[in-house]
């Protein structure tokens, strides 16, 4: 079968780029276990989010960077711009917006949350697809890369989500939506490497000030609305080092 799959590439680029998506799930797998989150925990966990996608805007960026340093901020500029047009139009999210159960902020904070993460996942589909296009051997490398990364992703996603209402199953289901632009890029950039090649420290850029924008117009205030300054910003930090950590190893 393997060896059928690295006859068809195109085959073997999906099947990689999939898991990388099915992986973002795992995130909501500690929520099967907690029934309840208390205020203070729910600063703490939109404090926890923030970290862990601050720390994964840093890594697209010096990623971007490498490539391209004026393509990855005109990316970043593009990211903020976009998400800020986003909440604009969205409105307050008082009462016109819905997602399943949720409605009116939350609804509308969920899908901040995903968009966000799903314009994330293209930069990632297309640095999959290039990543193929320079060898079978390098393209499943990052693709596992990816997949370890996507996992504390899901996390961030679903300390959004539960909190406000969503089950863990539907967490997980989200954060595998967020996830599905990565096979349906990886395709066609691998196809078409040098085509896709130079836009992606554009994507990369655009995803990381997207989340940048997300974490201080979004989580961080509310996060301190439920404990004090100095505790979320000790979270806040924390988190970022272990996922910096957790970057350099699943590179390394």
């Amino acid at each position: 079968m393997l060896e059928w799959l690295y006859n068809h590439p195109v085959w073997l680029v999906f099947l990689y780029a999939s898991l990388t998506a099915v992986a973002t799930g795992l995130g909501a797998i500690p929520f099967f276990f907690v029934r309840k989150i208390p205020d203070r925990a729910l600063g703490h966990g939109n404090a926890i989010a923030s970290g862990l996608m601050l720390a994964a805007s840093f890594n697209l960026i010096f990623k971007g960077n490498d490539m391209s340093t004026w393509k990855t901020a005109m990316g970043a500029l593009l990211g903020v711009g976009a998400i800020a047009v986003s909440r604009r139009l969205l409105g307050n999210g008082e009462s016109e917006h819905h997602i399943g159960k949720l409605q009116g902020a939350d609804a509308l904070k969920a899908l901040l949350i995903v968009g966000v993460m799903t314009a994330h996942s293209f930069a990632e589909g297309i640095g999959v697809g290039v990543s193929f296009g320079e060898s079978n051997q390098f393209g499943s490398f990052i693709s596992l890369a990816i997949a370890v990364h996507n996992i504390p992703e899901g996390l961030a996603i679903s300390l959004v989500l539960v909190p406000r209402g969503v089950s863990a199953l539907k967490a997980g289901w989200w954060s595998v939506f967020s996830s599905l632009p990565q096979p349906l890029m990886a395709v066609p950039a691998f196809l078409f490497v040098f085509a896709f090649q130079p836009f992606l420290p554009v994507g990369l850029g655009f995803a990381a000030g997207a989340m940048i924008w997300m974490v201080f117009s979004e989580l961080i205030p509310e996060s301190v609305e439920k404990a004090s300054h100095s505790e979320i910003a000790g979270t806040v930090t924390l988190a970022i080092i272990a996922m910096m950590i957790f970057q350099s190893w699943i590179g390394s």
